[in-house]
């Protein structure tokens, strides 16, 4: 049990949290909290259920003050294993995320339970598709299965840049952000073992792939005003709760809305926060992003809603072409006949790229300030 957290200063190399880390998963070692290299962080101590805590992670803040979450061992190794399950076996793994965010962590704590040192992508210039086919190489020509976790970004870079070393991982889970349809579509049809995720610190990263809960994670929703629900997780792979704040029920509560196929299939609909109403009725980004990203010539969406006297809010595109772009009104009449009149973008901006935060996300609150 750990009485104390230690931060941990991790450079985009990453591997000084991997003795600390290997500590911590142990019991040997103090609960470890990655902060970016150069930051200082005091250590602080743990009371009671959180003593339970292997590691610290800070939740961006993206939607209200940063959190704490703490997460214990039995919780990083069950989510760790579960992921092996999933996709075929303990391998070896290519870290190429931030470790100070829990899909990074979560390379270096499966690469631990594995058995296998990672390889590590150097983040310090930025990610690039030569240096990702450089650290690749030596991994893919050691025997075993491999593996490495991408953001979409990373994906459609290396897709236009050397697709021929993705082919040789046996399986890339995609998380972080959502994945244009577009794009999933273009990595398998090129033959990569692309697996989606779904997930969030309290629940030690991914949790649910292509859709189905990982072995043990539970899934339900909520009640909402929509043909959907709030999602709500359970299972081993919970975290503890946040400092000074126990997940007492054993469920916790997502910001994210989401509906259950026939076949029990997860479908992620975006953030709760994010639904748009406009003229009384409600929105869901997520859907409107899922039209025009399929239309040729979009190769990245995001879609907001802006304050409107007549309306409440207006729905609003800011659209990454990918070669000649389709027009407005092109855009207008796809979401009219695939969501319907009422999510009909009533701007819609052509723009050459989308802020992005953290690993890989969308800033929402970039792209609605974009438009003035």
């Amino acid at each position: 049990m750990a009485d104390v957290v230690e931060a941990v200063p991790v450079s985009l190399g990453a591997l000084e949290l991997l003795e600390p880390l290997r500590a911590a998963l142990d019991g040997t070692g103090p609960a470890v909290l990655p902060v970016p290299f150069g930051q200082v962080a005091a250590p602080f101590p743990l009371e009671g259920w959180e003593r339970g805590a292997a590691l610290v992670i800070t939740t961006s803040g993206s939607t209200g003050e940063p959190k704490s979450v703490l997460l214990s061992a039995p919780a990083l190794r069950a989510s760790a294993t579960a992921t092996h399950d999933r996709l075929g076996g303990p391998g070896r793994w290519l870290l190429a995320l931030p470790a100070t965010h829990i899909a990074g962590v979560q390379v270096l704590v499966r690469s631990l339970v594995a058995g296998h040192e990672p390889a590590v992508l150097d983040l310090a210039p930025g990610f690039r598709a030569d240096a990702f086919a450089d650290a690749a190489g030596p991994l893919l020509a050691s025997p075993g299965r491999h593996y490495t976790a991408l953001v979409p970004t990373q994906l459609a870079r290396l897709l236009a840049e050397d697709v021929e070393v993705l082919r040789g991982f046996d399986g890339v889970l995609l998380g972080g952000a959502a994945t244009p349809p577009t794009l999933l579509a273009a990595a398998r049809d090129a033959g990569v073992r692309v697996v989606t995720t779904y997930g969030m610190s309290e629940t030690a990263g991914g949790c649910v792939y292509d859709g189905v809960p990982l072995d043990g994670v539970r899934v339900r929703l909520s009640q909402g005003g929509l043909p959907a629900g709030r999602i709500e997780l359970a299972g081993p792979t919970l975290a503890l709760g946040y400092r000074g704040q126990r997940f007492a029920d054993g469920w916790f509560r997502t910001g994210d809305l989401g509906r259950l196929g026939d076949d029990g299939v997860l479908e992620v609909l975006g953030r709760a926060d994010d639904v748009i109403i406009t003229g009384g009725e409600n929105v869901p980004p997520a859907l409107v992003e899922r039209v025009i990203s399929a239309l040729p010539g979009v190769r990245e969406v995001c879609v907001v809603g802006l304050p409107d006297a007549e309306w409440g809010q207006v729905v609003a595109a800011a659209v990454v072409p990918a070669g000649p772009p389709p027009s407005a009104e092109d855009v207008r009449s796809a979401v009219r006949t695939g969501v319907g009149r009422a999510a009909v973008p009533k701007r819609v901006v052509f723009v050459p790229e989308l802020p992005t935060r953290g690993p890989g996300k969308v800033d929402r609150t970039a792209v609605a300030r974009s438009f003035g």
